[in-house]
């Protein structure tokens, strides 16, 4: 059970790969992760002290891999699940200011359950966008470049300059985010709403093609927020750049061990959660 650090939730599924990876960077900053399995959150085929509830919880993370093999689309499964067994408690939870966030599979989870975009209105409604086949028809795994862009998310507001440059790798083959404009939320209005949280950038911080934009998302766009700027997609994996020896360079550059730019995302969302929203 959580203790007296700030908890984090690691939801786990079957398919879920990324949920040990994720806890690990955690616990190097001095959070308290816990992997959760969706059924001790449902109470189903659990012991009774194995059960949970969110509001067990700080926050609550998605992580990537291929929940469910990915059938229907990718995160289509467990976003239909997490609905079902947590819709009305993880609105709430989300209307209460704490973090949500969504790594690749899981940003792909979150935009299946309408918490992103996230309009008010249609929150936990149908999907108001889509995260479709990469432009190169193939899974992309490769270093990729994220500028943040000085919008509304809490946990980077205030605390890194816009136009920050971060490396932080890709490895997806349905990350192309693409907006109706219609029934759904538009690039123009996430961008009105301080919701694009990052965008693909070549190393320089120029918006650039592939590979850097590694799926051809809509406005190069690699991330977004809900309105409330407290949950968040997030298609590269900051996981995988905490430490400097992750980094594809680091015998060029002669890095010794040390804290990289995924370190300084996941630390911002720890921080967040220490001064409570």
């Amino acid at each position: 059970m959580p203790g007296s650090r700030k908890a984090i939730a690691i939801l786990s599924i079957e398919g879920t790969n990324c949920d040990e990876e994720l806890a690990r960077a955690f616990r190097l900053l001095g959070a308290a992760p816990e992997i959760v399995h969706l059924k001790q959150f449902e109470g189903r085929d659990v012991a009774p002290e194995k059960r949970r509830r969110l509001y067990d919880y700080d926050a609550l993370m998605v992580p990537g891999g291929f929940s469910a093999g990915d059938y229907v689309r990718a995160g289509a499964v467990l976003g239909a699940r997490v609905k079902s067994v947590l819709g009305k408690d993880l609105a709430e939870f989300a209307r209460a200011g704490h973090l949500v966030g969504g790594i690749c599979n899981g940003f792909q989870v979150l935009v299946e359950m309408g918490l992103l975009p996230g309009r008010p209105r249609d929150l936990l409604g149908a999907p108001q966008a889509v995260l479709n086949t990469n432009d190169s028809a193939h899974f992309e795994c490769r270093p990729t470049f994220c500028r943040w862009e000085g919008g509304n998310f809490r946990p980077l507001k205030d605390q890194m300059s816009k136009g920050t440059v971060l490396y932080i790798p890709s490895a997806h083959g349905e990350g192309k985010l693409m907006l109706s404009g219609e029934k759904g939320a538009s690039l123009r209005e996430l961008e009105e709403n301080g919701q694009v949280l990052f965008r693909w950038v070549d190393p320089e911080g120029r918006i650039a093609g592939y590979p850097w934009n590694p799926n051809g998302s809509e406005g190069n766009v690699a991330g977004i927020t809900n309105r409330d700027g407290n949950v968040f997609g997030l298609m590269p994996h900051p996981e995988r750049s905490v430490s400097l020896l992750q980094y594809p360079d680091y015998t060029r550059r002669g890095a010794s061990d040390g804290p990289g730019d995924g370190w300084r995302f996941l630390e911002a969302l720890v921080r967040y959660t220490e001064r409570g929203g």
